[in-house]
């Protein structure tokens, strides 16, 4: 069945085709009744119970539209944003491509939404019983040095409302962002956020965990160091990882030369080496949550034993379609 949509979607341009998924998907979350089950392979991951290991990653529903339709299809944990402390339009379009080959994606969309206040109308709408992420970035206008005060804005606006907040440092499509994930501005960022979590923790009576989103193109002694700041910081979870700068997997095929971070199967080795470097590093001081290029339960089960607790998946299931979930959720076998 899905072969048969994924032809449809596949003939409008790539940003037309999430627009029309979306509105689909919030009309399937009104619905009174489920097509797909929820698989449950329970697991406990920073002190919240998740039905199943495998979530929806980041940059699916950015504004928070299609949370009830989303949990649906089987996902044990859902992420949305990336949000702004207000919308902004990102960068010029077209800024998504398919490398159809490669069952690749590359965009370079810069955190386009809606902004903070509309996600967080949007998720208190929502009847989703499942653990819900709301992952945070800044706005392109504020400068690099002032990045701290988007993040806190986001943080005290989305804290009572997610089970999780992911902070995301590592798009390659915002200019400078990358930066934060080094040294002094990654420690600096940490202490001030871990502190504002501290303050809202005793605000609303409830410790919620905090994640950092780093990016797979680190070098080994760049992910030695995030790895010690994460644990002197005491961060709750870490996300490993974004999309990559790198176009070595789809060298010569089409799109491969649009500027932007890639995503999907060829990003699979590049995210499960980051995933290995870090278990090394971390020994098991907080979880790790798998993302990118998973697509096939497989390459989902490289992850979990190279260290991951949880994976996340999107660009796969463009190509896969809901099917990729339930089969995910219910063979991968956790350590």
């Amino acid at each position: 069945m899905y072969s048969l949509i994924r032809k449809f979607i596949f003939t409008m341009e790539p940003e037309t085709a999430h627009h029309f998924s979306i509105q689909a998907l919030k009309i399937m979350g009104q619905l009174p009744f489920n097509p797909f089950t929820i698989p449950q392979n329970p697991t406990e991951v920073m002190g919240l119970k998740f039905k199943n290991p495998i979530g929806l990653a980041a940059g699916a529903d950015k504004n928070g539209e299609a949370i009830d339709g989303f949990g649906k299809l089987g996902f044990g944990f859902i992420e949305v944003g990336t949000v702004t402390p207000v919308a902004q339009d990102g960068n010029p379009k077209p800024r998504q491509f398919r490398i159809l080959e490669a069952e690749g994606i590359v965009n370079r969309n810069g955190f386009n939404n809606y902004g903070v206040d509309v996600l967080v109308e949007n998720v208190k709408k929502s009847k989703y019983d499942g653990i819900l992420g709301i992952n945070i970035g800044k706005n392109a206008i504020t400068p690099i040095e002032k990045a701290l005060d988007d993040y806190q804005i986001c943080l005290r606006k989305v804290y009572e409302h997610a089970d999780y907040i992911t902070v995301n440092i590592s798009s390659p499509n915002t200019k400078n962002l990358r930066s934060l994930q080094y040294g002094e501005a990654l420690d600096d960022l940490l202490q001030h956020l871990k502190a504002e979590q501290a303050q809202l923790s005793q605000k609303f009576n409830q410790y919620k965990p905090l994640v950092l989103k780093i990016a797979p193109d680190l070098a080994e002694n760049e992910i030695a160091s995030v790895a010690d700041s994460l644990v002197r910081h005491k961060i709750d979870g870490v996300i490993a990882g974004n999309t990559t700068l790198s176009r070595e997997p789809v060298a010569g095929l089409k799109n491969a030369e649009q500027q932007g971070g890639l995503s999907g199967k060829p990003l699979n080795a590049l995210s499960t080496r980051l995933i290995r470097l870090l278990a090394k590093e971390l020994n098991g001081a907080l979880p790790i949550i798998g993302s990118g290029g998973i697509h096939s339960v497989e390459s989902g089960q490289e992850k979990i034993d190279a260290g991951a607790s949880l994976l996340q998946v999107y660009s796969a299931m463009i190509y896969q379609g809901p099917q990729l979930i339930q089969e995910l959720a219910k063979q991968i076998k956790l350590r």
